[in-house]
């Protein structure tokens, strides 16, 4: 009874707000945690483990009730965890973060990769084991590399193609690590893949979780040996640079002509440190 659960909703956590903060037309946010209770007129998902605090022991859930809406509960909403990184404190975010990430991993393998047998989850949501052949499957994380590359003064930035209409809109060049690459190959090779640009003197800056689904992001600077751009038109819109100058008055936000990522992604952070020098 004392169990404590987070609810998911497609891709909204369930949070509570403050309304008696401080500040006018400003609410305090955090995680909802619900008793079972609560969910006792709503179907959900096998509840995932999480962890304990104190004696409390916390789960996360999944609604599969298309009917079910925050009005069933009072003083909560559902929002979509990208926008929360502002909202949340650290802790809160990365724990809805793990459950988001356990949640998804549980969707997407009710069946055995080895014999195609219904899988059944154990260890309290941290491993499926399959009811035929008895292969135990475990969560993974698919790792990412995520750049700035840099020439003095300027950055490379570009434009996924099919991913956002806003023509201002650039980011830093990412990609996902193949089998047998080291995190300095993966770079190299995205980077001459998407941009045609040679690199050097790749250096390992900072990580983070992305649970959309379950991405590590691994993010490095990385020096510019060649600057001749050469797009990959099936997989970039555009890559170019911009001078320093244009990307510190977008992180201001007084370049309307360059829109950056917010401060909820490690993008942000990384061309901040570029920006700022501060080079791993």
């Amino acid at each position: 009874q004392s169990s404590r659960f987070l609810l998911f909703k497609n891709q909204g956590v369930l949070i509570s707000r403050d309304l008696t903060h401080v500040k006018p037309n400003i609410c305090k946010s955090s995680l909802c945690w619900l008793r079972m209770s609560d969910l006792k007129d709503i179907r959900i998902s096998e509840p995932v483990f999480l962890g304990i605090l104190g004696t409390v022991y916390h789960f996360a859930v999944q609604s599969i009730d298309e009917e079910m809406s925050s009005n069933h509960f009072e003083n909560g909403e559902f929002a979509d965890l990208r926008s929360l990184a502002e909202v949340l404190d650290f802790t809160e975010i990365s724990i809805a973060a793990q459950g988001k990430a356990q949640l998804d991993w549980h969707k997407r393998n009710g069946f055995c990769g080895v014999c195609g047998g219904i899988t059944m989850m154990k260890r309290g949501g941290h491993v499926r084991e399959c009811s035929n052949c008895f292969s135990l499957n475990y969560a993974r994380t698919d790792s990412v590399v995520i750049m700035i590359v840099y020439s003095g003064d300027w950055c490379l930035l570009g434009q996924t193609r099919g991913r956002s209409t806003d023509k201002s809109r650039y980011s830093i060049l990412a990609g996902f690590v193949e089998q047998g690459e080291s995190i300095e190959e993966a770079v190299a090779r995205e980077v001459m893949e998407e941009a045609g640009v040679y690199v050097k003197n790749i250096k390992y800056h900072s990580s983070q979780p992305w649970p959309f689904p379950s991405n590590l992001m691994i993010g490095c600077h990385a020096e510019a040996v060649s600057t001749k751009v050469k797009v990959d038109n099936e997989e970039m819109q555009d890559v170019r640079w911009f001078h320093r100058d244009e990307v510190i008055k977008s992180l201001d936000g007084v370049n309307s002509a360059l829109t950056l990522p917010g401060p909820i992604a490690i993008a942000h952070h990384l061309i901040k440190s570029w920006v700022e020098h501060k080079f791993g």
